[in-house]
């Protein structure tokens, strides 16, 4: 069970430190988003008076500092967790409830936000493989704590510089979901795990690990969740084909792509049946490793047949619940127990409340594991 929550917020230009008391006590609602596929989020809500000194002192803020860093962090039962890290993108006034009072809005993203500024088109690479080139960009954000954990691809191509030199174009960020997506991988910013900082993980999709507490429903005085419902969709199910191209017949050789990753093993018994098959034609101008590693992202892409979304009370599950990660699931039935990827997590703390709103995937229905982490 929680024994108790409390919240802690610091703000400055790159080294941040804890807000005034003031500023905690006008803050009413807070907001933090974490979701596979995009950047992190979050959205500070204050109640002020029009008079307060701390609306010019937000906007001096606003506008003497265009970068603003905040950093977030939740200490529940004694152990401290950052919820986000990121910079301020937005803030926006409105009339309050009461009069004499408006309510301030500040919205922000993580720190991907910093990497796609500034454009460094034309930026040479000379010799330098993919996990090379990923750990000299990220070094440039050594400053705000960013810790780089960095997978080679398999396909490592280490390009000689007389026969060609990889070039960046556009910012940062944009060049580095470009490198993953040519490699297969994926690329994000995690908080922590420390206050002030992140791990930049530029590698492949997983979803392994130890499972979380388990969401439990229909389970009396065990029951965790507040609500949760699935889907599963029968007509996802894609067949990829590649087309691997023969050095010497010239001829394009077609390849089915199964459903099967190492890395993301099944967690479901029961999937839908192949509906579609996608003729991937571009892979035929590509090295083996690299149509193959396109056929496995597209076969990642159409597994993900259940899904299942819901709502809980951190007070009530005794933590928080995490994106990117495994959690089991009981109380729903043969069909939808079991182990679930966690896709996205929606975090609102209020005075005296924090909630979650989450989303789950798996490949099928029934669970491959017998029982589930308590």
């Amino acid at each position: 069970m929680l024994k108790g929550m409390h919240l802690t917020v610091l703000a400055g230009p790159v080294v941040p430190f804890p807000v005034p008391q003031s500023v905690l006590e006008a803050l009413t609602e807070v907001q933090v988003t974490t979701a596979t596929g995009t950047p992190g989020g979050f959205q500070l809500r204050f109640t002020i008076q029009n008079k307060s000194p701390l609306q010019q002192a937000f906007l001096v803020a606003a506008t003497q500092t265009p970068l603003m860093r905040v950093i977030l962090v939740a200490t529940i039962n004694f152990i401290p967790h950052v919820l986000m890290d990121g910079v301020i993108t937005n803030q926006e006034i409105t009339s309050g409830e009461q009069p004499g009072e408006s309510t301030l809005t500040i919205t922000g993203d993580d720190l991907t936000k910093l990497m796609d500024l500034q454009s460094f088109d034309g930026l040479l690479f000379p010799a330098m493989p993919v996990n090379v080139r990923v750990m000299t960009i990220l070094a440039k954000y050594a400053l705000f704590g960013m810790i780089p954990l960095v997978i080679p691809p398999i396909a490592l191509d280490v390009p000689l510089p007389t026969m060609r030199i990889p070039s960046q174009q556009g910012t940062d960020l944009h060049y580095l979901l470009e490198l993953a997506e040519e490699a297969g991988y994926v690329f994000y910013i995690e908080p922590g795990p420390i206050p002030g900082t992140n791990t930049a993980y530029f590698g492949p999709q997983l979803k392994l690990g130890v499972p979380q507490p388990a969401l439990n429903v229909d389970m009396d005085f065990d029951r965790n969740v507040e609500s949760l419902s699935f889907q599963f969709n029968s007509t996802k199910k894609d067949l990829p084909i590649v087309m691997i191209h023969n050095a010497l017949t010239k001829a394009p050789i077609p390849i089915p792509i199964p459903d099967i990753n190492p890395l993301q093993p099944p967690l479901g018994l029961v999937g839908p049946p192949v509906t579609k098959v996608s003729l991937l034609k571009a892979t035929g101008k590509l090295s083996a490793p690299a149509a193959l590693n396109e056929g496995l992202k597209a076969s990642s892409e159409s597994m993900e047949a259940v899904t299942g979304s819901g709502a809980l009370d951190v007070g009530r599950y005794g933590r928080l619940l995490k994106a990117r990660g495994l959690v089991g699931v009981r109380g729903t039935g043969l069909a939808f127990d079991g182990l679930y990827y966690v896709e996205s997590v929606t975090t609102t703390i209020k005075r005296g409340s924090c909630k979650q709103n989450f989303r789950l995937t798996r490949n099928g229905l029934v669970s491959l594991t017998p029982m589930v982490p308590v």
